[in-house]
């Protein structure tokens, strides 16, 4: 998957579930179009009408919610430790641990393209620290900094 030249890749969904643990309906990203190992990634998520949440969320005027924009921002960044420095997905899961200095400044709603930025502040042995931006159309919607560990799976 990665190229220590430091060239990007960019991966597909079948390739992302190869990687998240997450299935329907938690699946929040759809496309990775960059990846530099050990630095950042870019990808998106389709915010589409149908999502579950929308019914309730809220009827007359649909938004995603904002816990689900900084999910989405930690799958993407779950997706750039792997490529970092690859675990066995069958045995071990990366665990959000923390979210610092969110912020939420504009809405999403059905038919956006949540366009993901992560990269790495820290990584030391299985915990990385990251800080992600979610934007539509350049618009900056939500920001954090994430932090993570891969552990182990329970039986």
């Amino acid at each position: 998957m990665t190229e220590r030249n430091e060239t990007p890749v960019s991966l597909d969904i079948h390739q992302i579930l190869s990687i998240l643990p997450h299935r329907y309906p938690f699946v929040m990203v759809d496309r990775v179009t960059e990846v530099t190992p050990g630095k950042s990634i870019r990808g998106h998520k389709c915010v589409a009408y149908n999502e579950p949440w929308f019914p309730g969320h809220f009827p007359q005027r649909p938004i995603m919610p904002g816990v689900l924009i900084i999910e989405a921002l930690t799958q993407i960044g779950g997706i750039l430790a792997y490529a970092s420095d690859p675990f066995d997905a069958t045995s071990n899961l990366m665990f959000f641990l923390a979210i610092d200095k969110a912020r939420f400044r504009h809405t999403v709603t059905p038919g956006d393209r949540l366009d993901l930025y992560v990269e790495v502040m820290h990584h030391r042995s299985n915990v990385w620290k990251m800080r992600g931006e979610a934007s539509v159309d350049g618009t900056l919607c939500a920001e954090g900094e994430l932090l993570a560990s891969v552990v182990d799976r329970q039986p």
